[in-house]
């Protein structure tokens, strides 16, 4: 149902913000064409940081993996070339793009222009009826697959791979003259919730 190949980022980290000097442990992307994943790459990462007690508790990924993993360089390299330049997604995007921008920013690497799309703000305009729009919340409600453990990020990526490709399904189902690309995905994050029915249909007839 997608028109182009997007990919879908998720991190899982130190804490809530680079700004505080929280740094991310472990990093999946996954890639979503036509109306299946593709491809997947996924790694714990090394930033020489220490893992808080309540991380460990929340995502299972401890001191001892973290510390295992390889450099946080040599996985940033890796995610780069995995993405190209291809639009990314995430769940709660700006969060995953403050740290995205960060890490490549202390690793002297290239910041990638442009923001990501947010499939946080899709799914509250594509599905204004449902009771939450929290990842987890979202896998229930719309029955997303998803073969891993919550809060790892290739699990999570997955669940947000899943609510992606849903999306563009459900919008293909609405509308069957719908390009759905990065743009249109865009323009409906752009659009107020009322007034989202009412842009796809113009957009349909255009």
């Amino acid at each position: 149902m997608l028109s182009e190949s997007l990919v879908v980022l998720d991190f899982e980290t130190t804490g809530l913000s680079p700004l505080r000097g929280d740094r991310i442990t472990e990093v999946a992307v996954v890639r979503v064409e036509g109306s299946a994943i593709t491809d997947r790459y996924e790694s714990l990462v090394n930033c020489g940081v220490r893992v808080p007690a309540f991380i460990t508790d929340y995502t299972g990924i401890s001191q001892r993996m973290v510390d295992a993993a390889p450099p946080v360089g040599n996985v940033l390299r890796e995610l780069e070339r995995f993405i190209g330049s291809s639009p990314v997604v995430a769940h709660n995007a700006s969060f995953d793009q403050h740290f995205f921008d960060s890490e490549f920013q202390q690793c002297g690497l290239a910041v990638r222009d442009g923001a990501f799309l947010c499939s946080l703000r899709l799914s509250r305009r594509i599905y204004p009826y449902l009771r939450s729009h929290s990842l987890g919340e979202l896998a229930r409600q719309l029955r997303l697959l998803c073969s891993g453990t919550a809060h790892r990020a290739g699990a999570d990526a997955e669940v947000t791979a899943g609510l992606v490709l849903r999306v563009a399904a459900d919008l293909k189902a609405r509308h069957a003259s719908l390009t759905v690309d990065a743009r249109l995905l865009r323009q409906i994050m752009k659009t107020p919730v009322a007034g989202v029915n009412e842009r796809l249909v113009r957009l349909a007839q255009s």
